[in-house]
């Protein structure tokens, strides 16, 4: 049984993943912004199978808060061995061009915050020596394109946090994976027209899982982005500023 906090619980993704943990009968610690919605999302947990369930609401941008609500979560749950952390809103990069202030708080809630969680938390499974730290980036944060760069500058802040956190974890036995979804169908991209490259909440659940179980570093998903984004990678600069994406 794993003892599994996840942050940014209401996510479509987060939840389909919290939907495979409880199947398999682990302790859950669900914290999101909206309490109803997480109290919903628990009472479905347990008729699921989740040996525990508990929930509380944070602003993941109050960094003062984070210490408390993993202390709660650890005490609730006994210990943590699995961490997600999910969180993260779709930025409008239109609107952002246009406003320090919206710029800035973007890349606080999705790179930001997540610096903050990630560097409590490795202090913490860094002294007990043991567990996974799980993080949702983005395959966005591979390369800069003008469609989206300040989601993609947070996400590539996050990738490269989690590559060097890999790197000092490792040798204490705990194992940092770094997820990089591409286009998925939520409710937050609800608006987007929708074609053959979009992958639905649980199919990207299913690879967390898997590669959570398999101990992987880092994750494309589903695993054709890798491939997507390897090329996306390799375009000559001179190409890639005359391209539209």
């Amino acid at each position: 049984m794993r003892k599994v906090l996840i942050i940014g619980a209401t996510s479509a993704i987060a939840e389909a993943t919290a939907r495979r943990f409880a199947a398999e009968g682990d302790a859950l610690y669900l914290i999101g912004r909206r309490t109803e919605r997480l109290e919903a999302i628990a009472t479905d947990l347990k008729v699921r199978g989740a040996h525990a369930i508990a929930c509380e609401a944070m602003d993941v941008n109050d960094v003062a808060a984070h210490s408390a609500a993993i202390d709660r979560a650890q005490a609730a749950l006994g210990g943590l061995d699995t961490v997600l952390i999910a969180h993260g809103t779709l930025s409008d990069q239109a609107a952002c061009q246009h406003s320090v202030t919206q710029t800035l708080a973007e890349i606080s809630t999705n790179g930001l915050s997540v610096v903050a969680l990630l560097t409590e938390l490795a202090e913490r499974f860094e002294d007990q020596g043991h567990g996974t730290l799980a993080v949702i980036s983005s395959v966005a944060g591979d390369r800069g394109r003008q469609s989206n760069y300040v989601y993609g500058c947070a996400k590539a802040m996050v990738s490269t946090f989690t590559s060097g956190l890999r790197q000092r974890l490792s040798k204490r036995g705990v194992h940092v994976l770094t997820i990089k979804p591409g286009f998925v169908d939520t409710p937050m991209t609800a608006a987007f027209p929708k074609g053959p490259l979009w992958a639905q909440p649980d199919a990207i659940a299913a690879g967390i899982v898997d590669a959570i179980r398999k101990q992987r570093s880092v994750v494309y998903l589903p695993r054709f982005w890798r491939l997507i984004m390897w090329i996306v990678r390799a375009v000559p600069e001179p190409l890639f500023r005359r391209a539209s994406l």
